[in-house]
């Protein structure tokens, strides 16, 4: 299995010089952890994420050095938490030169990378152009959903796959964090949506690719104002059938 087969498509970014607080105001609204940084044109340069977010002076969280410790590290280390603790840009938290991986990425080298390298997602590059982004959620749906609905392995539904994320490309009500899983012509979608007329929309573009014979809506509905959220009508459907009962 590759990456492409389990990576989250659409994925929302920033630039270097948007402001902090607007960066953090989107992540809360988007319910996201983490956002590659791209330049006007297109290009990876960093990723920011939650825990660029901890020390902080509007939260009282800055780092306190002892006079000693400050002594041994020099003015380079206070300057740089200076920076990192005070900086009204994203260019001035975020982590610079990422690690990244190609859409052809097996797991088994994800996997290894996140633990290695203690990162939690890892941006989808093709030409240095963030394609996707595959994070430790993805690998969990991955799991849960193996036996149900494997990735597609054959061109047929790779190729489907490929075309519904085009079919959704740049439209405004496109789900985000858009996944899907394809096997066999039947396809299952992943995501979450902020207005709920958004979820046909979904499904009919689906619907509409040739070689879709069956849709499964598992998109989320998230209300922006309370973060209150609920799982698709087919999900809450079979979480209320009896038990040991599938539908």
């Amino acid at each position: 299995m590759r990456a492409r087969q389990i990576m989250t498509h659409g994925v929302i970014t920033v630039g270097p010089d948007t402001p902090i607080m607007e960066a953090a105001k989107l992540m809360l609204d988007k319910h996201i952890s983490g956002l590659p940084v791209v330049k006007a044109d297109g290009q990876l340069i960093g990723i920011v994420s939650e825990g660029d977010f901890l020390r902080r002076a509007e939260i009282g969280t800055q780092r306190k050095h002892s006079r000693w410790l400050q002594f041994f590290l020099g003015g380079g280390r206070a300057a740089l938490d200076f920076v990192h603790e005070q900086g009204r840009k994203i260019s001035e938290i975020m982590t610079d030169d990422p690690y990244t991986i190609s859409e052809d990425t097996e797991l088994e080298e994800i996997v290894r990378l996140m633990e290695s390298k203690h990162v939690k997602r890892l941006p989808v590059v093709r030409e240095n152009q963030v394609i996707g982004i595959v994070t430790r959620s993805n690998l969990l749906q991955a799991v849960a959903n193996f036996a149900r609905d494997m990735p597609a392995t054959n061109p047929n539904d790779i190729a489907i796959g490929n075309n519904i994320v085009m079919a959704m490309e740049g439209k405004d009500w496109r789900p985000i964090g858009l996944n899907l899983s394809v096997r066999n012509g039947v396809v299952h979608l992943y995501g979450s949506i902020t207005d709920d007329r958004c979820r046909q929309a979904a499904i009919v573009a689906t619907e509409n690719v040739a070689g879709v014979h069956e849709v499964h809506d598992h998109l989320c509905w998230i209300e922006p104002m309370s973060g209150m959220y609920m799982g698709s009508p087919e999900d809450e459907k079979q979480v209320s059938a009896p038990h040991g009962l599938r539908l």
